[in-house]
């Protein structure tokens, strides 16, 4: 085997062309599929973006390095399904800039934890894991609810994520600041505008429990009751009862 790999390295004009042909049967290995993304990739017709307030709880997640510890990627694993629920589908991180996928559970997968905790389970997580968990390594967040959420670069975060693609209206962009607001404070007068931009199925509530203020902490707890629930596609996936997920 060496022999015939030195014999070539004397010729170099056939060892480029070896390289060559090697390097494009793996390139069109890679490319190819590409040509058949429109039927591989699922559809999600009734996919809607993060609100502002979600949004900033995202860039939250993301300055606290909860991705290190809990990936949001539910594999098509029989297990994973059981566990976590159903499987993660491309569609729906079609508008995440970055996507926070990974193998990487130090704690556990949290692409489908919306929903699945009360507010206040959030709360007291978040303030101090071992209250809820005993023997959960995490560490505690408690400052989130006493540091009020910064507001003023929603607009050129929105911008930004529009020029990426995400669909987001100018109605929106202009509003991103009073929309994150009204998200968390429900009898203010800028909540009616979050469910007329983001549609009546938007969580419009006090998340952390202080109605004095918009917290980090609203914002983050925001983002988590959303995770896996963007769009319903999972939930239509035939192929789910193959694996043992929810009917």
């Amino acid at each position: 085997m060496f022999n015939i790999h030195y014999r070539l390295e004397r010729y170099s004009i056939r060892f480029a062309i070896g390289v060559l042909i090697v390097a494009s049967i793996g390139g069109f290995v890679e490319i190819a599929p590409l040509f058949t993304i429109d039927e591989t990739v699922e559809s999600a017709p009734d996919m809607r973006v993060y609100t502002p307030l979600e949004l900033a709880g995202r860039n939250i997640y993301i300055r606290e390095g909860c991705y290190a510890c809990h990936s949001q990627m539910i594999r098509t694993l029989r297990d994973e399904v059981e566990r976590y629920g159903p499987y993660s589908l491309a569609a729906e991180s079609q508008y995440d800039h970055p996507m926070l996928w990974g193998s990487k559970r130090t704690g556990p997968d949290l692409a489908r934890i919306g929903g699945k905790y009360s507010d206040d389970w959030h709360v007291a997580h978040l303030n101090n894991p071992r209250d809820v968990v005993p023997p959960s390594v995490m560490p505690s967040y408690r400052w989130l609810g006493e540091t009020e959420l910064s507001r003023q670069d929603l607009v050129l975060d929105l911008k930004a994520l529009q020029r990426l693609g995400v669909p987001y209206s100018e109605e929106m962009v202009t509003n991103a600041t009073a929309d994150a607001y009204g998200q968390a404070m429900p009898d203010s007068d800028e909540a009616e505008g979050v469910a007329e931009r983001y549609g009546d199925a938007t969580h419009i509530r006090d998340f952390d429990g202080n109605r004095q203020k918009v917290t980090e902490l609203d914002a983050l707890i925001a983002y988590l009751q959303i995770l896996g629930r963007l769009t319903d596609a999972a939930y239509q996936n035939p192929a789910l009862q193959k694996l043992g997920g929810p009917k």
